[in-house]
């Protein structure tokens, strides 16, 4: 089976539309009609935006056709039935995306055929490329928003900012200003009683303190309960769900007391083999955002001298800065840190974090001695090639790294969305 748009050609004819007078009526971004053109899958969102401005049902815009897969026309997109059960949803979940980033977690739902209705993030870089490649998003600083400004919804996400947690950083926990943020979630969802809620964030929240002398993670666990929801939470490594980095995150999710369910988990993928680093760097010339962040001189000095699958530590000592030296002088003080960590290609690489230094980070290609590429950050976030960034100025790279950095591996966010399809919605429908 396979995708083709040739209804929606047939309808605009009938209409007397242009594509670029359908892009801005529906408001799609370009991506959407080039991949339309290809007969490429698009998200349920786009679909219902396209509906929505042509005033007509799904199959005046799209159909199945069942081909074989092998039999499919070269550059048309094969779909399993899952994804055909998914892109016919009659009435999908709708979304409430806080802090939503750059939309890792926003396109995984997207995928697994939910309906936003609503996103907000406050930072700018972040706020840009969501509107490239998913269309509106708010702006404003959340403790602002009314609720009564926010769409009724079927489940809200939140990956409220992890710095306040984070084992790579100075950990403040709910301290920092910034860690009081999940309030702000509790505030709306208690508003709008979703029937399931997904809080994302590092596991170092996991051992972050209250200012009551609780752990954090019970606080919201009690919070939730009294607002109605029965949690289960879990830190999940994203290669166990199919993405090409071992990345551990905690995953939340309430399902409204009604509903008389607890979350469960889905199994984790047994075979990676497919995840290694070989299988995700053979990026083709014509994707775009194959730039990179150059090192400083020092940092370059240092990765020219560790081989493929090494790191600082394979540097000869009396080539190590004054720094470096000291360290290696006393690793049990230092906790044997693992800086400038080159993965080989034939390994998962570790987790890609905001700041992209190769202090924190592996973030050096195998065997190019350079940062890995916007690109290929992006596809060990399990970024599809058609979502794009901006890459215009150096400014806009090192912006473009945070912003992946900080982003839910979209795959992660679809298997766990699919899950939740399963447990909560799928009777409904």
């Amino acid at each position: 089976m396979h995708i083709s748009y040739k209804p929606l050609w047939h309808t605009l004819l009938e209409k007397g539309m242009s594509k670029e007078e359908l892009r801005i009526k529906a408001k799609l971004t370009t991506n959407a009609i080039a991949n339309m053109g290809k007969d490429q899958n698009i998200s349920m969102t786009t679909l219902l935006k396209i509906c929505e401005a042509l005033q007509c049902g799904f199959d005046r815009v799209v159909e199945i056709v069942g081909l074989p897969p092998k039999s499919a026309p070269e550059g048309q997109t094969t779909i399993t039935k899952k994804e055909v059960e998914t892109m016919h949803r009659i009435d999908p979940p709708r979304l409430v995306s806080l802090f939503s980033g750059c939309g890792g977690l926003d396109k995984g739902f997207e995928d697994a055929g939910y309906h936003r209705v609503w996103a907000n993030d406050f930072d700018a870089d972040a706020q840009a490329v969501f509107k490239l490649n998913l269309g509106e998003i708010d702006g404003r600083d959340i403790t602002k928003v009314p609720v009564e400004d926010i769409p009724d919804c079927d489940i809200i996400t939140a990956g409220f900012p992890c710095q306040p947690f984070s084992n790579a950083g100075n950990r403040r926990g709910v301290y920092d200003s910034r860690g009081e943020l999940y309030l702000e979630c509790l505030r709306i969802i208690e508003h709008k009683k979703p029937k399931a809620v997904l809080f994302e964030n590092v596991k170092g929240l996991l051992s972050s303190k209250h200012q009551s002398g609780k752990r954090l993670i019970e606080v919201i666990k009690e919070d939730l309960k009294k607002i109605g929801y029965r949690v289960n939470y879990k830190v999940v490594n994203a290669s166990d769900y199919g993405v090409p980095q071992n990345r551990e995150r905690m995953i939340l999710i309430g399902l409204r007391e009604d509903l008389q369910k607890t979350f469960e988990f889905p199994p984790v993928q047994e075979n990676k083999s497919g995840l290694t680093l070989r299988h995700i760097l053979d990026v083709p010339a014509e994707v775009p955002n194959q730039k990179f962040w150059p090192y400083s001189p020092q940092a370059q000095t240092m990765i020219e001298m560790i081989p493929e699958g090494g790191s600082w530590k394979s540097i000869p000592y009396e080539k190590l800065s004054p720094r470096f030296q000291r360290i290696r002088d006393d690793m049990k003080r230092y906790h044997a840190p693992n800086f400038y960590r080159r993965f080989s290609r034939d390994e998962i690489n570790g987790t890609i974090t905001a700041s992209a230094q190769p202090e924190n980070c592996g973030i050096t290609h195998p065997t190019e001695n350079r940062r890995y590429t916007i690109r290929e950050i992006a596809r060990i976030q399990s970024f599809p090639d058609d979502f794009v960034f901006i890459d215009d100025s150096l400014k806009d790279i090192v912006a473009m790294y945070k912003v992946i950095g900080n982003a839910v591996p979209c795959h992660l966010a679809e298997v766990i969305a699919n899950a939740i399809y399963e447990q909560v919605f799928k009777e409904e429908e």
